[in-house]
């Protein structure tokens, strides 16, 4: 059944489990498309030496993918301005927007496909892989600034930020997510190493939330949660696979990442206290065991945690410096608190 909005816009039914299917389909097609590599790869010769590219790129593979990227990159964009101009309301199916957004982003995930068959490079010929990385973590520090006023950052405290951050962050934070997951997208070849396949899982689940924008199910607790702590999940295997389980490095990335998630993520959906507590005690406990045996590690962990909180507080600073002109040029109106 279609319904219709206020605007006369028609609303499309959705289930949630639709999109994951998706996901899924997509995954096995890139299972049943495999392999991608006609060449043999080199090893890492240093760090953030990224071995999946053509050891002789010519201006062909080069101008196909950075193409195919920015065609990807400007029609989500404007899907998103269109929508924010349409000033829909949020509906628990799909506005027309929605499914054209759908229809965009699986368009371009079948492109890169053909197009690592074809010409095999993405953006790492061009750019630092250091890029990749920082893009997507930055969306997720991101996050936690937008979500400061309805989780906290500190066990579910506030904490006070400049007049305007959080809005400002909320509103156009489409934008710059939209920009991160893309452009991590097409930065990769499509291949199927354990990495690969979990990144790209990931990446589906993320362009499957950046198409659900003025739905009910983007704003979906839960959902959100879920994808926030898979960033936790894909890091440990990610590093695990790479190091070989060899000098704990995975460990950062598993116990620095619970520790956001205890002290701010998971008090932004009704966990009950004894599931909380549990949470906390088995993490203490897998830190306790694994530090115990491994103490030249443990003196990382307070500083992995303490620079996601600095990013944090970077991208405050970064966001208030961006809307100073816009506020001096009367294009920008603070709320009130």
């Amino acid at each position: 059944m279609i319904e219709a909005t206020g605007q006369q816009d028609p609303v499309f039914p959705y289930r949630a489990w639709w999109g994951l299917a998706a996901c899924g389909l997509l995954m096995g097609v890139i299972m049943l498309l495999a392999p991608y590599t006609t060449f043999e790869l080199q090893p890492r010769q240093f760090t953030f030496d990224y071995p999946w590219k053509l050891p002789n790129p010519d201006t062909w593979t080069r101008t196909l993918v950075w193409s195919l990227y920015a065609l990807h990159q400007v029609g989500i964009w404007f899907l998103i301005y269109k929508a924010q101009s349409m000033k829909l309301r949020y509906v628990d199916g799909l506005h027309r927007v929605n499914v054209q957004a759908f229809a965009l982003n699986g368009l371009f995930v079948a492109l890169h496909i053909a197009q690592t068959k074809l010409t095999y490079d993405g953006l790492a010929q061009d750019v630092h892989e250091v890029s990749a990385l920082a893009s997507v973590a930055l969306m997720l520090f991101v996050i936690l600034v937008m979500e400061n006023d309805r989780r906290g950052l500190l066990f579910g405290k506030r904490v006070p930020l400049p007049l305007g951050v959080g809005e400002v962050a909320r509103k156009y934070h489409g934008y710059f997510f939209s920009w991160a997951i893309t452009y991590t997208f097409w930065y990769h070849p499509i291949e199927t190493t354990p990495g690969h396949l979990l990144g790209f899982f990931y990446m589906f689940m993320l362009f499957l939330q950046g198409s659900l924008f003025m739905t009910r199910y983007h704003v979906n607790r839960w959902w959100t949660l879920t994808l926030e702590f898979f960033m936790v999940v894909h890091g440990v295997i990610v590093a695990f696979a790479a190091a070989a389980g060899l000098n704990g490095q995975w460990a950062h990335f598993l116990f620095g990442g619970m520790a956001v998630f205890l002290i701010t993520q998971m008090h932004g959906v009704p966990f009950r206290t004894w599931q909380k507590l549990a949470m906390t005690v088995i993490t203490v406990a897998g830190g306790a065991w694994f530090y115990s045996t491994n103490l030249d590690q443990l003196e990382r962990l307070p500083g992995t945690v303490l620079s996601r909180y600095a990013a944090v507080l970077i991208c405050v600073i970064v966001i208030w410096l961006i809307m100073r002109p816009f506020i001096w040029a009367g294009k920008l109106q603070l709320p009130r608190r």
